[in-house]
């Protein structure tokens, strides 16, 4: 391949290059690379049941149809009777997620952490080729011979991003319960931050409420930490604060397509 100012090596440079010569470079110029294969599998764990049909077609609007999506839940083939015997105690990390029927859960890190270990190992078995934990929660290292993508770190480090002594933060969490938590993971951070619940998966009522009291807040950006927030969430978050406003969903798609793509 010739560039602009360059001469090739075999060629005497001082007195240009003449056409029959041009033409048989030309002829000879080397091919384009071989693109390397593309990422095809992408494996997607929740703390909940799969397959999240409230989450996963929103992120494939973002990562395109030519991916496989392979899901897999901690509270897989398991009964809801059997879910509520992980509900939380006095000290344990709460978490909010949702069974395949929509129904909302709450149940104990502590239950959890083993159940997504093993779901790790379950799709990488079955070919993913990088895999996202689609929860925004707090967890400990996990062991994964692939790439492991954690939504919690994505969205976490955007707000460290975010942050400053004059920045105040709008945090929309699911559950009040939640607020303690949270407010001991953010304290440290040098602006003010402000945290309402409001649970993704009851009405939208209640994301308008927390959206007027996030307003009366005034913020200078709002968090939707929660992959169960949506898009129309989004939208009517927005409109009601008139502040930019980042979900979580969205913002980890967008992570992934940039990993996958060339």
């Amino acid at each position: 391949m010739i560039l602009a100012g360059k001469c090739p090596a075999s060629l005497a440079c001082e007195g240009g290059v003449k056409g029959h010569n041009i033409k048989k470079i030309i002829h000879h110029r080397e091919a384009p690379p071989v693109r390397a294969r593309g990422f095809t599998k992408i494996g997607m764990i929740t703390i909940g049941q799969s397959p999240r049909i409230d989450i996963i077609p929103e992120m494939r609007e973002v990562l395109g149809t030519e991916v496989e999506i392979l899901e897999a839940g901690a509270l897989d083939g398991l009964t809801l009777e059997e879910v509520k015997k992980f509900y939380p105690k006095g000290g344990d990390y709460i978490l909010c997620t949702r069974m395949s029927d929509g129904r909302e859960v709450v149940v104990a890190k502590r239950f959890i952490v083993p159940r997504v270990q093993k779901c790790i190992d379950l799709l990488s078995q079955r070919g993913a080729e990088i895999i996202v934990f689609i929860c925004t929660g707090l967890f400990p290292t996990f062991s994964s011979k692939k790439l492991f993508v954690e939504a919690q770190k994505i969205l976490d480090h955007s707000i460290l991003a975010l942050h400053g002594e004059k920045e105040r933060i709008g945090l929309l969490i699911p559950l009040s319960d939640q607020i303690k938590q949270a407010r001991k993971k953010y304290d440290r951070l040098k602006g003010k931050v402000i945290i309402k619940a409001a649970s993704p998966y009851a009405s939208e009522d209640e994301v308008s409420v927390a959206a007027e009291a996030l307003k009366r807040a005034d913020p200078h950006v709002i968090v939707m930490h929660c992959m169960g927030y949506t898009q129309a969430m989004k939208k009517k978050v927005m409109e009601i604060t008139g502040r930019p406003t980042i979900l979580a969903r969205s913002l980890v798609a967008r992570t992934v397509k940039e990993l996958i793509s060339d």
